[in-house]
């Protein structure tokens, strides 16, 4: 059922639209505003830019670079629009490209932080390591607490055989955050590359106290990552699986290896093919290829196999969202709720569906159960403020932008 909108016919009024939606993540949604905007404003350089960012954040990174293109067609000094399409080609593998999309940003006075980390992170993957810690410190120098680039410059440093100045980097990592397991342990593959045993040994036990099996984080991902490039060679690898107990192929979904992932859970399936976890993950890892299709199928047959399997119809909703079948997904997320009263996660995506539905009143209602769930979640406060906002209850929008700007601040 189709519901109209009584949206004014205006230019900024779509374009401010698809702005929140995109803060949703709605990005089909965002995109009809833009189009929208830019049919009522062809020239509309920010509208071409953000209609941009959301085919972007749609793997449309094609329809993204034209896009940015066309955004600094009509304005040519646009250095945002600069740095969007560096983002998009260095996602296609056109790293050069990106460098010089990159570079022209900085020429434009962008002397942004996130533009100098991702510049940084292509030369890496050029395997420019100097040019990447060149770039990390022009990040430290506008933003001298920020943790990941000491993570990625002590990376790049270690490619160099730099190892004292991996460690002085992981150990400010440390400094800024005591719990940050994978610090301590690349900080301890570094020492033990210097002959420091006894350091080496200590920093694996602190990884391990913080992270007992070092799994279901960004860990298992870098770590493996870092340790295959350091030592070269499968043995150290299995040695870690083995040490740390870890389960192949959640290793390859930590990886991004959506295929092997598939290929591993369908095999699990032949030999048991009554497993409802396996063909949950295999759904899971069929909707990270945006085979949303072939994803519901597998979460109809986990939930077949285990009609109690709520975190099966929070997914299944999630794929029929992807498909189009809103109403669907909202019935599947009240599912999930009514198996789980405490998912923050059906709850986010019901109050999601509800916005783009233009039931304000009911997202309002899901973000703050999520807020009683877990009262940092800093995206339902963003979420709440939107959907407060579009009733015109702007102080009550207000109030939430702040207090997840203030969470933001302290996480």
């Amino acid at each position: 059922m189709s519901k109209k909108s009584n949206l004014p016919d205006d230019a900024e009024t779509y374009y401010n639209r698809g702005i929140v939606q995109s803060k949703l993540g709605y990005y089909k949604g965002a995109i009809a505003d833009y189009s929208r905007a830019i049919e009522l404003k062809p020239d509309d350089a920010k509208a071409y830019y953000n209609r941009g960012r959301a085919k972007f954040g749609l793997n449309d990174h094609y329809g993204a670079i034209a896009d940015y293109s066309r955004a600094i067609e009509i304005e040519p000094d646009y250095a945002e629009a600069y740095s969007g399409q560096g983002g998009a080609k260095a996602t296609l593998g056109d790293y050069y490209g990106a460098i010089a999309d990159y570079d022209r940003a900085i020429e434009l006075k962008l002397d942004d932080a996130d533009v100098y980390y991702n510049r940084g992170f292509v030369k890496r993957k050029l395997g420019d390591y100097d040019g990447a810690i060149a770039d990390y410190d022009r990040v430290i120098e506008l933003d001298p607490d920020d943790l990941k680039t000491y993570y990625h410059r002590g990376n790049a440093k270690s490619k160099l055989g730099n190892h004292e100045g991996a460690i002085a980097d992981y150990s400010r990592v440390i400094e800024l955050n005591h719990n940050y397991a994978e610090a301590y342990f690349l900080r301890g593959v570094a020492k033990s590359k210097l002959g420091d045993y006894e350091g080496a040994e200590a920093d694996r036990k602190r990884a391990i106290e913080l992270d007992p099996a070092l799994k279901g984080r960004l860990s298992e991902k870098r770590i493996l990552k870092l340790i295959a490039v350091a030592f070269g060679t499968i043995f150290i690898v299995s040695f870690i699986i083995k040490e740390f107990g870890y389960d192949w192929k959640n290793i390859k979904s930590k990886l991004g290896d959506h295929e092997g992932v598939i290929a591993d859970y369908s095999r699990a399936i032949e030999l048991d093919p009554d497993d409802a976890e396996a063909y949950y993950n295999r759904g899971s890892a069929k909707a990270g290829l945006g085979d949303y299709r072939g994803a519901k199928s597998d979460f109809d047959r986990a939930i077949e196999l285990n009609p109690e399997y709520a975190a099966a119809y929070t997914n299944r909703g999630l794929a029929k969202r992807r498909m189009g079948d809103l109403r669907g997904a909202i019935v599947d997320y009240d599912k999930a709720i009514e198996i789980d009263p405490e998912s923050a996660a059906a709850y986010t995506n019901r109050g999601n569906a509800k916005f783009v539905w233009g039931d304000y009143r009911g997202a309002i209602a899901d973000y703050s159960r999520v807020i009683d769930i877990d009262p940092y979640d800093v995206g339902a406060y963003y979420a709440r403020g939107d959907a407060k906002f579009f009733l015109g209850y702007k102080r009550g929008a207000k109030e939430d932008y702040a207090r997840a700007d203030e969470l933001n601040k302290i996480r």
